[in-house]
């Protein structure tokens, strides 16, 4: 009977005839997606195969921490009564167990792994009520963009009856680690959808940590000269973390140069535009965009001693992107604040 767990596997490191028996837990299996691979702080559940993968590395993420409270499909997004926030390393796996193995098992055994290591749980999908009412839960994959050997629908067209999720978070001094696991069962085999009888996990593992900043602060020369040239000008050197409006320490230098372009330019008077990308709502991205305009400018004038009738705040949200916000790298442009001559 094979082990379910890696903690099962350790266990049996104490007897010496099953010693070699550490390598079903750590070794790829020869039907892996090509070029996946299981993220080193996180084992896979025993005899289990990848059949999806992506891997960013740096993202943005909610972490499902209170009830379920629906599927908008206008947004194509679930809603929780409470969630956390989280940026990072993300790593995206989809596991195949084929066979007898419920969601149920495969819950429970990352919930196993995750308290050994001192982790916790956040959320559990069978301990909420309102999960029993998931209509659409499983609609999100529809829209999932991750290589696969198996249909993108092999999630989305699961019996939803069958989904389980639960979230977990692991402390450590070099940065949190968050776990997101959700499984659906397949009942018998699919060639339409490409899967087989057994269940599916769909794990993302979210290593918090900061993000290397490859910016280069515009110069108050240039802002000027495209002022001058285009109306206006895109600053990504304003840091924020994510969902707030507190400046960080690291924004100082473009700070610095919009002083030195007013202070060099004393008729100049400015509309500071925050912009966001569109992960959350419409109204509560145009709250923080404008929160983190208005924080701009109380820099300025607290710091730099700017006038306060030469700055005034907007925020527009997501409503003039400036790339696609499908991936990271398009969000990470839309994130911005724009100077703009009044």
């Amino acid at each position: 009977m094979r082990p379910r767990s890696v903690l099962a596997f350790l266990r049996l490191l104490a007897a010496p005839a099953f010693a070699g028996l550490l390598f079903l837990s750590t070794l790829a299996s020869a039907q892996d997606l090509p070029g996946a691979k299981d993220n080193p702080l996180l084992k896979r559940f025993a005899g289990s195969t990848i059949v999806g993968y992506d891997f960013k590395r740096f993202d943005e993420y909610l972490v499902p921490t209170g009830t379920y409270k629906g599927y908008d499909t206008t947004s194509r997004k679930r809603s929780w009564a409470s969630s956390v926030p989280v940026e990072g390393a993300l790593t995206r796996l989809w596991y195949e167990s084929a066979g007898d193995t419920s969601t149920a098992e495969l819950i429970r055994n990352y919930q196993n792994e995750v308290q050994a290591a001192g982790g916790v749980t956040l959320y559990d999908s069978g301990r909420d009520e309102n999960f029993k009412s998931r209509s659409c839960f499983l609609c999100p994959y529809s829209w999932n963009e991750i290589k696969t050997s198996r249909s993108t629908y092999t999630f989305s067209a699961a019996e939803v009856a069958t989904a389980r999720l639960a979230s977990f978070k692991i402390s450590r001094p070099q940065g949190d680690l968050y776990v997101v696991v959700e499984a659906v069962q397949w009942a018998k085999d699919s060639k339409d959808y490409k899967a087989v009888k057994g269940a599916y996990a769909a794990v993302d593992i979210i290593e918090v940590g900061a993000m290397k900043q490859n910016m280069v602060t515009v110069s108050a020369g240039d802002m000027s000269k495209a002022i001058a040239a285009t109306g206006r000008v895109a600053l990504y050197g304003i840091l924020f973390d994510t969902a707030k409006a507190d400046i960080k320490p690291d924004s100082k230098p473009a700070l610095d140069e919009i002083a030195k372009l007013l202070k060099a330019e004393p008729a100049l008077k400015l509309r500071v535009v925050g912009h966001t990308d569109n992960q959350g709502t419409l109204d509560s991205n145009i709250a923080l965009s404008k929160r983190r305009a208005e924080a701009v400018n109380a820099a300025l004038a607290s710091q730099y001693a700017i006038a306060a009738n030469r700055l005034a705040a907007y925020g527009v949200a997501d409503l003039a992107p400036v790339a696609s916000n499908a991936a990271e790298d398009g969000r990470a442009k839309n994130r911005r604040v724009e100077l703009v001559p009044q």
